[in-house]
């Protein structure tokens, strides 16, 4: 028994790393983006603060009663701000020595002497420690799941105008202290309800399983939480493609794990062997790569040879010998994508079969040749986009039925590898040219782009571009605007009774 325990211990680890499914694509985000992120957010938390609510204010002091309302913020100087990683799973948002200024209603009464206005009020040493929580949620996708904070104001300041501004002054202690209180006890809500209800609607832009095209989709949920350093912050996500007529599919993952060690750009992006396999897979299933030529659409040349091949087949059909030629390339396996550090190529078995149509009669079979091809794949980001242009590099053809007939086909090699450079290469590369959209928040994009080959993966190098404001973002995306997420009361009818 103590045997047996010991055993299962040992196998414990490797167990867990059997079961855990490397990523098919991962980001890092380095503190270099961080800082970008940190300038776009502070505008943002800008915004938030100065849609702070405050409660009206109304109270006496012997003979002193003083009611205050319409309590608005005119400007804030957040200059002092820093946006940190915090292992394992947190980002830091401190903000020090800001001031925030005021301008609210006044009703005052003091003896016999009735005075209203304006006050103009700041709200120096303002200090706030913010600290998210980045984690998975249910469907996948990145969210802040938790968040603490804690303000503080050190000191404010109300100026009075007017012919009693000098008592104003004295018993302002009890309208400075109330107000410096109520405002601490709004930044936090104000923020909490920025991150969780608002930044969280920023992160479902992010796309989790969607469709590529009317053929295929693909799955970018995240495998795990977050892991952050104190420099960095990797997402590992599923990265697999899935054939839309059998979207439940799952293809198992061999392909080695991406691994990104730089730092140099703002963002990484790493994608395996296993991401474009799966695509390719996934097109394969889907019984889309099949391309068909016949009549005009087979080049004349191109034609006059194979006529000529096949002369004696062709004869024996007569009166069939005009007949229109068809050409039918079916891919015969899932392509299979290599990376290596001297680039990227995709290997593709197919069959050729060449046949004549006869109108009004069953097509004639000529030929049905086996075709091995390696393609050549040149992957680029643009805007959000990952593309991939193909261009032959190696082609191949032999007979299925003996080693005679291939030996007879080798003159078509160099016609049918001009046939796919000028008309096939061109169809598939037209397919390829949307590309597929990398899991980043709307209004952000890659700029600076720089692709890196590994051992069995690529990383792409960029910096980040805001091309849309965070607050733009979001009130394009929120389906229903969102009720305030901590308590407001409503200004109350001023009381000025003694």
């Amino acid at each position: 028994m103590a045997a047996g325990s010991c055993l299962l211990l040992l196998l414990l680890p490797w167990l867990v790393t059997a079961s855990h499914s490397p990523p098919g694509c991962k980001i890092r985000i380095t503190s270099k983006g961080l800082d970008l992120v940190k300038q776009e957010g502070l505008r943002f938390v800008e915004q938030e603060l100065q849609n702070i609510t405050v409660s009206d204010l109304h109270g006496k002091e012997g003979q002193f009663h003083y009611n205050i309302s319409q309590v608005k913020v005119t400007d804030l100087q957040l200059a002092f701000s820093d946006l940190n990683f915090q292992p394992r799973q947190h980002l830091v948002f401190n903000i020090n020595n800001a001031s925030i200024s005021l301008r609210f209603h006044r009703q005052l009464l003091y003896w016999f002497f009735y005075d209203i206005g304006s006050i103009n009020a700041s709200a120096d040493g303002v200090h706030i420690h913010t600290v998210l929580q980045l984690a998975k949620d249910e469907a996948g996708r990145l969210k802040i799941s938790n968040m603490t904070c804690n303000a503080s104001i050190a000191r404010m300041h109300a100026g009075f105008s007017g012919t009693l501004r000098k008592v104003y002054e004295f018993l302002s202690t009890f309208i400075v202290t109330g107000m410096r209180y109520l405002l601490s006890q709004q930044i936090c809500p104000s923020l909490e309800h920025a991150s969780l209800v608002l930044l969280n609607s920023l992160l479902d832009t992010v796309p989790v399983r969607n469709y590529v095209d009317e053929h295929i989709g693909i799955d970018y949920s995240l495998l795990q939480d977050p892991s952050i350093s104190t420099d960095t912050l990797d997402l590992d996500f599923k990265g697999m493609f899935f054939p839309r007529v059998r979207e439940d599919q799952e293809l198992e993952n061999h392909a080695v794990e991406p691994v990104i060690k730089e730092t140099e750009r703002m963002v990484y992006v790493a994608f395996s062997e296993y991401f474009f396999d799966s695509a390719m897979h996934s097109y394969f299933q889907a019984g889309v790569l099949t391309i068909e030529l016949q009549g005009e659409k087979v080049p004349k040349d191109l034609e006059v040879l194979l006529r000529a091949t096949f002369f004696g087949t062709i004869f024996m059909l007569s009166p069939s010998v005009d007949a229109p030629l068809r050409l039918v390339l079916q891919v015969s396996a899932p392509p299979r994508c290599t990376i290596k550090p001297s680039g990227t190529s995709v290997s593709v078995s197919a069959f050729l079969n060449i046949s004549l149509v006869p109108p009004d009669r069953p097509p004639v079979q000529l030929s049905s040749m086996a075709m091995e091809t390696k393609l050549s794949a040149k992957v680029f980001l643009q805007g959000k986009a990952l593309r991939v242009q193909l261009d032959l590099r190696r082609f191949r053809i032999y007979s299925k039925q003996s080693a005679l007939e291939s030996l007879a086909l080798f003159s078509l090699q160099a016609p049918l590898k001009t046939l796919l450079q000028l008309t096939i290469m061109p169809i598939i590369n037209e397919r390829t040219k949307k590309g597929v959209q990398i899991p980043l928040p709307e209004g952000m994009d890659f700029t600076r782009e720089v692709v890196t080959n590994h051992a069995g993966f690529l990383t792409v190098g960029a910096d980040l571009h805001f091309s849309k404001g965070l607050r733009e973002v979001i009130e394009k995306y929120r389906l229903v605007p969102t009720a305030t997420a901590y308590p407001s009361s409503q200004p109350a009818e001023p009381s000025l009774d003694p």
